[in-house]
């Protein structure tokens, strides 16, 4: 009987939910532990069976609310009641309860009327959260969750700075963590917020290991991808090779063609090694539109 295939909670920009279930088909099925230094919001872990979990992410933020999801397993109702208590508290919609938006409001805005009810207590939630609570990763998580595009993102003074979006705490919303708190009672996960580099040099390597990498886009537009660069692409791409002389298994997801442009590099790189084509449906947060690009698979096994 095939799996059925789980979505993160985090709803994390670049996820590969839909994707992780070819990306499965080309991965070994005995797996140790299972080592992800770009983890993000965790569609890919969540779908693999593996004894442990080293999971990692640059982002503080995004590993803090894992931690904080995985608090509450085991006693998942502890978190909804607080959850649902935060919500109430500033008046935000909840339609996985109930749709209390007014009718007036759906038919004058009928693609956006979650951002049009809930903007104020929004933007109340913000900025009580940008105030003294920035440790508060529940608060984070709802701001997550009532946010553009479910994203997170802080300006230059540490400050989250993402608009409402035209989202709420739906039935999903609530499938999705019921799928993130099920399974985390059968795994055992260690998480880090190191740089990939160091995180990856820190493992003490054994056999059926495999390391998972999902890096940010070289080639791509989006506000995850603008902190990556040619430098870091090209260490990540040495890494991996001295890992392969260490005999340490490894799959890579990139992106090689993007509206024109071409990972050169990475093309050249992945020659040494497998690569499976993905069938990929990215859609840009900036336009909402189907991208003509190629994503592939490069394993070294």
């Amino acid at each position: 009987m095939k799996k059925e295939i789980v979505r993160s909670p985090l709803f994390y920009v670049g996820d590969k939910y839909k994707l992780v279930g070819e990306i499965k088909t080309h991965l070994p099925k005995k797996i140790n532990r299972f080592i992800e230094p770009f983890v993000g919001g965790g569609s890919v872990f969540m779908n693999i069976d593996a004894g442990c979990f080293l999971l990692n992410d640059i982002d503080a933020n995004v590993i803090s609310i894992h931690k904080m999801l995985c608090g509450y397993v085991g006693h998942k109702e502890d978190f909804y009641r607080e959850f649902f208590s935060l919500v109430e508290k500033y008046n935000l919609s909840l339609s996985y309860k109930e749709n209390i938006v007014p009718d007036e409001l759906k038919k004058a805005y009928p693609k956006t009327y979650f951002a049009k009810y809930n903007k104020e207590a929004y933007v109340k939630l913000r900025e009580d959260f940008n105030k003294g609570n920035v440790k508060d990763f529940m608060m984070l998580y709802a701001l997550l969750i009532y946010g553009f595009n479910r994203m997170l993102r802080f300006n230059k003074k540490g400050d989250f700075n993402l608009p409402v979006g035209d989202v709420d705490f739906n039935q999903n919303t609530y499938n999705a963590l019921e799928d993130y708190f099920k399974l985390l009672e059968k795994k055992t996960v260690e998480w880090s917020s190191m740089d990939f580099v160091d995180f990856l040099v820190s493992v003490d390597y054994a056999e059926n290991d495999l390391i998972y990498l999902d890096p940010p886009y070289l080639i791509t537009s989006s506000e995850y991808n603008k902190l990556w660069n040619y430098d870091k692409e090209q260490a990540m791409l040495s890494l991996l090779d001295s890992l392969d002389a260490r005999h340490v298994r490894f799959a890579i997801s990139n992106v090689t063609h993007y509206r024109g442009n071409v990972n050169e590099a990475f093309q050249k790189w992945s020659k040494k090694y497998n690569t499976y084509p993905i069938k990929s449906n990215y859609i840009s947060f900036n336009d909402n539109t189907i991208k003509k690009f190629n994503e592939v698979l490069v394993t070294n096994f």
